[in-house]
């Protein structure tokens, strides 16, 4: 473990605020002065003259007003001679000293307060400044409620004694602020530990004003003088591939970097960069190299000093406003993340913690062998599964063997095994009290499973972490920034599967086994339904045509997933039959070159026969064609406009992405009109349940657009929630989980429904519940996993609940 700090520091050229000045003979000094305002002090000043002069000793307090008062003052005459000590009562007023009350009255906030004396002829309010000798201390006032109550030897009337009593049933709070608390800010930017895959995924962290006038004072004053620590823990599992990777950086309203910023070379140095009062940016590299495999503590400081010594010296005033655009930990739009785990962020916005030292053993082995790893994992994740399904029973045993290969398995980096583990240490406790011991440590070990798996960016994985910290669970506490992380990666990676489908996806279906109707048209290739709808097809019917190529290229209804035969049975639908829809599909395959050679040209001809015949997709396709292979933009947008008159989703999103490049025709190039203008085709394309578009709309909403949309961070994950759960990994694990039903396998088919209702999916969750219900005894443990069909009861209707939220949005 590694510990590093860097001192950013820069000149202040003032007095400290403590230091007592002595000049010439004469000379007079506190040698006593209390820190803070308190009743009935005794103040010792030491004073001399070298001729006859008047001492004069005064307290001032400044207000948030910016108006300073003189509270306390008294002079003496001071006659040449030897040093001399002079007792003086320190009578301030209770307003200062007191907490407020029936006597004491409410005053303004006071900032700041000093002690000063001085020697001079004049003995007047300007002697302080024409004094041969001067002296100032700083007083530190507390805020009114942490100071004491007042003993008054008064015998209030009956009326004013209810009044006081009536008013102390209220009790005064400040108001609820973004952090610990009020003056001393420390804000926690990360909830929990988080598994960073390095691309452009982060979390997105927004800081507000004070709502309190006082404490927005003097966030506005230190703008240009901040005072504040960043501290943030790293572990390394990769160097970074990039000339510069994102540690953590602030973005401002205008995207650009803004203080502070701190990314990762390639040689593992640190380059930190602030931007300045002139509005040029600095940067200087720190000669530290973070190790891999190591925690690495970063301590970022922005320190005013009053001293030469500097580690480094920013020609311009550093300009830091935390509440101006947004933070980002880890990889965001603008640049990509480091691989690896971030622990506790911590901002001490107003103050410098002490740097402690952390002793963190850890052990370090290293393994030679000429194996091919990847393949031993794969081979002892099958086997732990092959065991699983040989045992009829379902006995407890069988899971504590199988938990071995299976973290061996994940040791060996296989990403499947760390999920299946870390939901069986999710879901069966007892079973696994050998590894253990109590429920608590099995929750964080899942946990723990999963960023392993999250952090190489397996599908299932992020869902699961991204549901986690959606709702919370087991101390750790909701966070929609975190749980925007995981699902804003695992919803592009769903757009990006969508247009490159394999044999390992399947379309995600919500079927809940409590339905017969729906499980009855479930079938395979070998199924009577599958067989009617090819004989259907051949004879000319272009519904079934439709439905058979559909089966096939998305892997629908139980079909496998037969991307070449899909194609052509599209091709039989458009050539044959002339359908408008399988003449769209065709063209579509055509074009991107799946199940057959890349033919653009035929692609088009099939288009326009589309086209001709009205069908919306089709005129959203050939307006792509338009954009994308002969950059005619004006062509494109109109077929993209006429598209979405129609309802088209995909020509929504068109339109979004044309204004938000700058590219649509006729529009001049006003930024922040054109990302309004985006965002409002987004929403458009997301209602109308566009994956691509609720990505957008949900990037919109955890920044927001300044001055015309407000940031809507638990909106978003909602948005990237539902994109994410499209996801064709997670159609694959709930179609096994219904094959294995069907078949008349409870045992695998629980396994692998736990996999997805692990990950939030409200279907596979109720039939987790069903399942345990229909089989009360041994499928696993003694009993179903321990009423944990009630448990996932409650989060199936809590999941109805969100859904229901959703709803409001789609048209």
């Amino acid at each position: 473990m590694y510990q590093l700090s860097m001192y950013i520091l820069f000149w202040w050229l003032s007095s400290s605020p403590s230091t007592q000045m002595v000049w010439g003979s004469d000379h007079v000094m506190f040698l006593n002065p209390p820190a803070e305002p308190v009743p009935g002090y005794s103040l010792k000043v030491l004073y001399s003259c070298s001729k006859p002069a008047v001492v004069l000793v005064e307290c001032l307090v400044s207000y948030d007003t910016g108006v300073s008062s003189t509270v306390f003052q008294r002079h003496w005459s001071c006659e040449p001679g030897p040093d001399r000590i002079r007792t003086l009562l320190l009578s301030l007023p209770d307003w200062l000293v007191y907490q407020p009350d029936w006597v004491v009255p409410d005053t303004q906030w006071v900032l700041s307060g000093m002690l000063r004396a001085s020697v001079s002829e004049q003995g007047s309010e300007d002697s302080y400044r024409s004094g041969q000798a001067t002296a100032v201390v700083s007083l530190q006032p507390t805020s009114p409620l942490s100071r004491p109550m007042k003993q008054h030897q008064l015998c209030p009337g009956w009326a004013t004694q209810m009044l006081w009593l009536t008013r102390r049933t209220t009790t005064s709070q400040c108001p609820v602020e973004q952090g610990n608390y009020c003056r001393v800010k420390t804000v926690h930017l990360l909830s929990s530990m988080y598994a960073s895959t390095g691309e452009n995924f982060g979390i997105t962290k927004t800081l507000n004003a004070y709502s309190n006038e006082v404490l927005e004072y003097l966030r506005l004053q230190d703008i240009y003088f901040p005072w504040c620590v960043f501290s943030i823990w790293v572990f390394l599992t990769q160097s970074c591939q990039e000339n510069l990777c994102a540690v953590f950086h602030h973005i401002d309203y205008q995207n650009n970097y803004a203080t502070p910023n701190l990314f990762l070379k390639r040689s593992g140095q640190l380059h930190v960069q602030m931007h300045g009062e002139t509005g040029r940016s600095s940067a200087f590299l720190c000669p530290f190299q973070v190790p891999l495999a190591q925690w690495c503590h970063i301590n970022m400081e922005l320190i005013i000093l009053n001293m030469e010594l500097v580690s480094y010296r920013f020609r311009d005033p550093i300009h830091l406003d935390d509440t101006e655009g947004y933070f980002v930990v880890s990889g965001g739009q603008f640049m990509r993340g480091i691989e690896g785990y971030y622990g506790p962020l911590v901002y001490y916005r107003n103050r410098i913690p002490d740097v402690r030292p952390v002793r963190i053993t850890v052990r370090h082995v290293q393994i030679h062998l000429k194996v091919d790893l990847a393949s031993v994992g794969r081979a002892l994740y099958s086997l732990s599964l092959r065991k699983l399904r040989q045992e009829s029973t379902g006995s407890t045993g069988v899971v504590n063997k199988i938990m071995a290969l299976l973290l061996q398995a994940g040791c060996l980096g296989n990403n499947r095994a760390l999920h299946l583990s870390s939901v069986l240490y999710r879901e069966t406790p007892d079973p696994l009290f050998v590894l253990c011991m109590s429920l608590i440590p099995c929750i964080l070990q899942a946990w723990l499973l999963s960023l392993l798996s999250a952090q190489k960016d397996w599908r299932l994985a992020l869902l699961r972490l991204g549901h986690l910290h959606q709702l919370g669970e087991h101390g750790i506490p909701p966070d929609s920034d975190l749980a925007y992380a995981y699902y804003s990666n695992i919803a592009k990676q769903t757009s990006s599967d969508h247009h490159n489908p394999s044999p390992q996806q399947m379309f995600v279906e919500s079927i809940y086994l409590n339905n017969e109707e729906v499980l009855r048209f479930q079938t395979n290739e070998n199924h009577d339904i599958f067989h009617w709808l090819k004989l259907q097809a051949r004879n000319g019917a272009a519904d079934a045509e439709q439905a058979v190529a559909r089966m096939l290229f998305w892997g629908q209804q139980g079909v496998s997933p037969d991307i070449q035969t899909a194609v052509r049975h599209y091709e039989r639908g458009a050539v044959r039959l002339g359908d408008p829809v399988s003449m769209y599909d065709y063209a579509i395959v055509l074009m991107q070159g799946q199940g057959v050679k890349k033919d653009i040209p035929r692609a088009v001809t099939f288009l326009k026969k589309a086209v001709e015949q009205g069908f919306t997709p089709a005129i959203n396709a050939l307006g792509w064609y338009y954009e994308r292979f002969e950059k005619d933009y004006q062509r494109a947008v109109q077929l993209w406009e006429q598209a979405d008159k129609q309802g088209s989703s995909d020509a929504a999103m068109n339109l979004g992405v044309m204004y938000s490049q700058g590219l649509y025709p006729g529009k001049a190039a006003d930024k922040v009109r054109s990302t309004f203008m985006a965002y409002t085709y987004y929403l458009k394309s997301a209602q109308r349940g566009n994956i691509d578009g609720s990505i957008q709309l949900a990037d919109v909403w955890t920044t927001g657009i300044p001055g015309r949309v407000k940031r809507r961070p638990a909106d978003a994950v909602l948005w990237v929630k539902w994109a994410a759960e499209r996801n064709g990994h997670l159609g694959m694990v709930l179609r096994k989980a219904l094959d294995s039903y069907l078949k008349g396998d409870s045992l695998m088919a629980l396994l692998y429904y736990m996999m997805a209702a692990e990950s939030g999916f409200a279907a596979a969750q109720f039939n987790v519940a069903y399942l345990c219900e229909q089989n009360p005894v041994s499928l696993i443990g003694e009993t179903c996993f321990h009423s944990e069909d009630t448990v996932y009861q409650c989060i199936t209707i809590l999941n109805k609940n969100i859904k229901r939220t959703m709803r409001k949005y789609f048209i």
